[in-house]
């Protein structure tokens, strides 16, 4: 594509777009862009926002991002899904023609033995068609063309794992990337954080952008999370002057074969985070002055309905000044260990396709499923590997190795026996629960008071909502 921003844009369904330059809610000067569309009977909608060293990577990432998730729960509702349990449909077609739920990393308690509704996806490798859960594959609970199975969807949907561009293999390499990130920060950061700090970054472009932070008054801070699958690392901030507060919870997050593109993109990101914070979670009065046809526009909307932890703790924050909400954010600025950026993993790989080469190497032993959706030259992908973790601490979700890491640590969040109360049992199979040493359990109650104040660090109500709702 010769534009990727304006091909992106061309691919969404009729309605309404804008494009908000977001720079001017913070004071990192990197540039950020959000993108916003509403169908053309307003009963649908969707946002993305991107970040780059320029205006241009900013537009693009921002008008990929919406593409994602807008293209694919406009295929999904056109696509019924089944009705069936596990037991049935692998009775019918095999099972390796159907996904196992409890591959899936499932809340602790869920029952997947119960009727579900099932999309299809394709085997990356063969092609064939595997079904799926289809809380699993749509972005959206709203994506789905239909109502939750009786006793509810088994998950939460979420975006993770999403991917558009130019070929099958970008938006498939880009999806693998945001799976091995949350993978590989699952229970490392936030509330959990194990305080690993990155030192001796050498990275040119990178250590421009971190004097040109410091030089704006912020301490960042890079850790490393995991270098299983990929470098996965996250970079914060601590700032004095962080105006709104809010700022000050922006995370950035990366993953990369390669040391100097996972660091350089976390601290990108970080940046982003805090103007897209300022910009969602900021006061009214600042969007009004700085996008006022946008904000009236979004007004003009009624609220959708709200995750209700979400949106209580986010406006709980609303009301915390800086030092405050500095003193709530205690466990992000954790510092227990330092690791070399030297030692750290190094790549020459480049290009979607090897990308996509080298992660389907390193993820040998797992299955690669995907969700495909074409709209003239842009390609997106949802993308799932069964195993690879994600929510523990949002939505109590936990596989088995998140299970053995929490294990291995001692955490009293895990253990192994019997269920009971707060200790709901995690999900797995026959196999992997023998593996492990028998069965397992989750204490929810202690997760609850793990993340405690913390929840809008996992899950965000939507933007501009506390201030709505006020």
């Amino acid at each position: 594509m010769t534009d990727p921003a304006a091909a992106y844009r061309a691919s969404l369904p009729e309605g309404w777009t804008t494009e908000l330059d977001l720079r001017a809610y913070d004071r990192t000067g990197v540039p950020v862009v959000a993108t916003v569309w509403r169908s053309a009977d307003g009963t649908r909608s969707g946002h993305g926002v991107g970040y780059g060293a320029t205006e241009a990577a900013a537009a693009i990432g921002a008008w990929g991002e919406l593409a994602e998730q807008v293209l694919l729960d406009d295929a999904l509702l056109h696509v019924e899904p089944r009705t069936a349990t596990h037991r049935e449909l692998v009775a019918e077609r095999g099972a390796d023609r159907v996904a196992d739920p409890r591959t899936l990393v499932l809340p602790a308690g869920a029952d997947p033995d119960r009727p579900l509704r099932w999309l299809p996806t394709t085997r990356w490798a063969t092609g064939e068609e595997v079904l799926v859960p289809a809380e699993f594959v749509a972005p959206h609970a709203g994506g789905i063309a239909a109502d939750p199975p009786p006793g509810g969807w088994l998950v939460t949907p979420i975006t993770n794992g999403m991917g558009a561009g130019d070929t099958a293999e970008r938006a498939v390499a880009h999806g693998i990337g945001e799976l091995l990130q949350r993978d590989g920060d699952t229970v490392d950061f936030r509330a959990l954080d194990t305080g690993r700090v990155v030192t001796g970054i050498d990275d040119p472009q990178t250590v421009a952008l971190l004097d040109a932070l410091a030089a704006a008054g912020l301490d960042v801070t890079v850790k490393l999370d995991s270098t299983e699958f990929a470098v996965v690392v996250h970079a914060v901030a601590r700032d004095a002057a962080a105006d709104p507060p809010v700022v000050l919870s922006a995370v950035g997050e990366a993953a990369a074969p390669d040391r100097a593109e996972a660091v350089r993109k976390a601290v990108l990101e970080l940046a982003s985070s805090r103007a897209r914070r300022a910009f969602a979670f900021g006061p009214l009065d600042r969007v009004r002055a700085l996008h006022p046809d946008y904000l009236a526009a979004e007004l003009a909307v009624p609220l959708p309905p709200q995750e209700e932890r979400a949106l209580a703790a986010m406006t709980a924050w609303d009301g915390l000044t800086a030092a405050q909400l500095d003193g709530l954010l205690a466990p992000m600025w954790r510092r227990t260990s330092e690791v070399a950026f030297a030692d750290l993993p190094t790549s020459a790989v480049t290009g979607p396709a090897d990308t996509l080469a080298l992660y389907r190497e390193r993820l040998a032993g797992f299955d690669l499923l995907v969700a495909p959706v074409r709209v003239g030259d842009v390609h997106v992908a949802k993308v799932l590997v069964p195993g690879l973790e994600v929510e523990t601490l949002s939505y109590g979700r936990i596989g088995e190795r998140v299970l053995r890491r929490l294990l291995d640590r001692g955490s009293d969040l895990v253990g192994l026996g019997a269920p009971s109360g707060d200790r709901r049992p995690v999900v797995l199979t026959p196999e992997a629960t023998e593996r492990v040493g028998g069965p397992a359990w989750l204490d929810v109650a202690a997760v609850a008071r793990t993340v405690g104040e913390l929840y809008p660090l996992y899950r965000e109500p939507t933007r501009h909502a506390p201030q709505r709702a006020a």
